[in-house]
């Protein structure tokens, strides 16, 4: 049950802290009287499948001696920008960059698991609380199920997996990892090979792991909702992409026994059935 509650925990302080930004992101644009433009399923579809069909072609082109380089700098950056966007809201900006850069270079040089999964979290809400501003929420829903879709496809393939060992080979594993004991939160990550992992059974893992996109496209959800309808709306979907998550841990267990399956269609089913019901019922 670890993975589960972990991953739920994640679930759960990612959407507050998501809902948190977003909050203060509505208060200065409508202060600035900013005018945001809104994004079209088809650009959204088309930006996901591109970055999707680029990292492949990378991951099979390039020599994994300088995608570890290229990976590395990328996700440092990445979790620097994801630190930045929380602490430029609360503290002065040489506080906020410096803690920032000071993360992403710890996690460069001595990765682990909690200080991993709490950068990754950061860099998906700061995402869903720029571009929620950008999708409006039906856009996000579909496009939360396009993907559904191709993550299905995806794993029956053969193509997310290999997708996951590679860059998990890099070194930069877009996924949370997910100890089953308390002890694993402070376990190095440096050398984790996923690959390795997925050749023992279920119960030999120490570990699980969650894709990001799991945890991000609900967080997308949640804020693309709040800017549209408000708190009480953006609420009832966090909490059914909660019900989501733990759905599809029910499905690994009950009839996979473990082997691994796409996490994010019983996710947007739960977030599905969230925004139907705030959108019938609160508009």
């Amino acid at each position: 049950m670890a993975p589960v509650l972990y991953s739920s925990l994640i679930l759960i302080v990612s959407q507050a802290l998501t809902l948190y930004i977003a909050a203060r992101e509505k208060v200065f644009v409508e202060a600035h009287e900013i005018v945001t433009p809104e994004a079209s399923l088809t650009i959204a579809v088309a930006f996901f499948f591109g970055v999707v069909v680029l990292m492949g072609l990378a991951l099979f082109l390039i020599p994994v001696r300088l995608l570890k380089l290229v990976f590395k700098a990328m996700f440092t950056v990445m979790f620097i920008w994801g630190l930045f966007i929380p602490l430029g809201l609360t503290v002065p900006f040489p506080a906020a960059a410096g803690i920032a850069v000071a993360a992403g270079l710890v996690w460069l040089l001595r990765p682990t698991v909690w200080l991993h999964n709490a950068l990754m979290s950061l860099a998906l809400i700061s995402a869903a609380a720029v571009f929620g501003l950008l999708l409006p929420p039906w856009t996000a829903m579909l496009l939360m199920l396009v993907i559904s879709v191709y993550d299905v496809l995806a794993v029956r393939l053969g193509y997310m997996l290999w997708m996951a060992k590679s860059m998990s080979d890099t070194g930069a594993l877009p996924a949370f990892v997910l100890p089953k004991t308390s002890s694993g939160w402070g376990q190095g990550l440096r050398g984790f090979s996923l690959s390795a992992l997925a050749e023992r059974e279920p119960e030999e893992r120490e570990v699980s792991v969650l894709g990001g996109g799991d945890i991000g496209f609900p967080l997308l959800l949640t804020a693309s909702v709040f800017f549209k309808s408000g708190l009480a709306g953006s609420l009832i979907v966090a909490g059914f992409s909660v019900l989501g998550l733990a759905g599809a841990y029910w499905l690994q267990h009950a009839f996979l026994k473990g082997k691994p399956m796409p996490a994010l269609p019983p996710i947007a089913l739960g977030c599905l059935t969230g925004f139907l019901i705030q959108y019938f019922l609160l508009g």
